[in-house]
């Protein structure tokens, strides 16, 4: 099985699910994995930390210190090879949406360094409100996995969704991730990812931008080096920040430190996916002093920026794979072929504003896939996350066709 010799950190909140996990554990061990436990206070209303001691071997953590001990929360997050939030309450999700840190299970969740999954668990009413979902949504972006709830008879008697999905399905989720990792096309290859604006001074204090956040090219840097990809992201100005530390981030502002960090990683990558919101245009010169106000008009002249795509497409190998990024408001299908053409990229991934919910700033996205080949795939409004991972899975897919012609 693709979990042994795993590293796991199981981590129960306050939900009645929590009695199921003496036997989660049990199943664990048995995939050959090592396993800690932590609790928190309010899970021990559900299952002892005796019987979690003894299935698991080693002691139960609940608290940050323990008499004279200290849990270091940023070992136990650097140890594992997944952290798994079972069962993952509504006010626990919330908490770790937030960023709130008073317990030891949400101080290892924000020191953990390796893949977390979380296994929701709560009645229906409170899994279908809308701060439930707002606080799905924001743990999804960060880059954590979701597992989903299950249909069933809940601890309020009703039946609905809201279950946790069972042990055994816990365990084979876990299992498909590494074994999706382990058996990856892309292993060991070197990719680049642009992500975010960027930013042309107009004067000290002033510039052009636009909103891209960077939140799809850091969801694809994710996904390519959870595959065991060596990922070179080059980042706009954001506040966002890529989770996993394998991923090299590269810190720019504008097109021209873009450009120049791009044409430098691509010499040397397999795979390069261009999602930055990279501006057109900069101003011709910039003011040394803030521009002050005077008259009722301001003039600036723009010119072009380099094009990184087209540079990126002269200069492609048989064997590199380039992808770009179209943003269209009119014509979107015709001006992303003509782009990817003109570009010499193998394959488009298409945005369009006129699809909610998708384009900048969203956790979720709309995008079609138009790739070399003539092959149109589109796909549903989702998160970006599992954009992310489409757009993965047909880069994979086109490099094994081109290993077969």
């Amino acid at each position: 099985m693709q979990l042994a010799g795993k590293k796991i950190v199981l981590a129960i909140s306050g939900s009645i699910a929590a009695y199921k996990t003496p036997h989660l554990v049990r199943l664990l061990i048995k995939a050959g994995t090592e396993v800690r436990v932590i609790t928190t206070t309010a899970a021990e209303a559900f299952v002892s930390p005796l019987a979690l001691a003894t299935v698991s071997k080693h002691p139960v953590y609940s608290n940050v210190a323990d008499g004279n001990a200290w849990n270091n929360h940023v070992e136990l997050g650097r140890w594992a090879d997944a952290m798994l939030i079972a069962p993952c309450s509504a006010n626990t999700l919330a908490k770790m949406a937030n960023g709130i840190c008073d317990n030891l299970l949400c101080a290892v969740y924000l020191s953990a360094i390796c893949p977390v999954f979380i296994a929701p668990a709560m009645d229906e009413d409170m899994w279908l409100h809308q701060s439930t979902k707002n606080n799905l949504d924001k743990v999804r972006s960060y880059g954590n996995h979701i597992i989903p709830v299950t249909h069933g008879e809940l601890a309020s008697g009703l039946v609905g969704e809201g279950r946790m999905a069972e042990p055994e399905d816990l365990v084979s989720h876990l299992a498909d991730f590494f074994e999706k990792k382990n058996n990856s096309q892309l292993k060991g290859l070197k990719a680049l990812v642009t992500a975010g604006p960027t930013y042309e001074r107009i004067d000290p204090v002033r510039f052009i931008g636009n909103f891209s956040t960077g939140k799809m090219g850091i969801a694809i840097a994710e996904v390519l080096a959870a595959q065991g990809v060596a990922v070179t992201l080059v980042l706009g100005p954001t506040n966002l920040r890529p989770q996993n530390p394998a991923i090299n981030t590269i810190h720019v502002e504008s097109a021209d430190e873009m450009y120049d960090a791009s044409i430098k990683a691509f010499t040397n990558c397999d795979v390069a996916i261009l999602s930055a919101a990279v501006a057109d245009y900069k101003p011709a010169e910039k003011a040394p002093e803030k521009i002050k106000k005077q008259g009722d008009t301001l003039d600036i002249e723009l010119v072009k920026n380099k094009d990184i795509l087209a540079t990126l497409g002269a200069s492609k190998q048989p064997e590199q794979v380039l992808v770009g990024f179209a943003l269209e408001t009119t014509n979107e299908l015709s001006h992303a072929l003509d782009k990817m053409n003109r570009k010499n990229a193998d394959m488009i991934v298409l945005n369009s504003l006129k699809d909610v919910g998708a384009g900048f700033g969203h956790d979720t996205n709309k995008v079609t896939l138009i790739d070399r080949t003539g092959t149109k795939t589109e796909l549903p409004l989702q998160s970006k996350q599992a954009v992310a991972e489409a757009i993965v899975n047909h880069i994979s897919e086109l490099r094994n066709a081109e290993k077969a012609v």
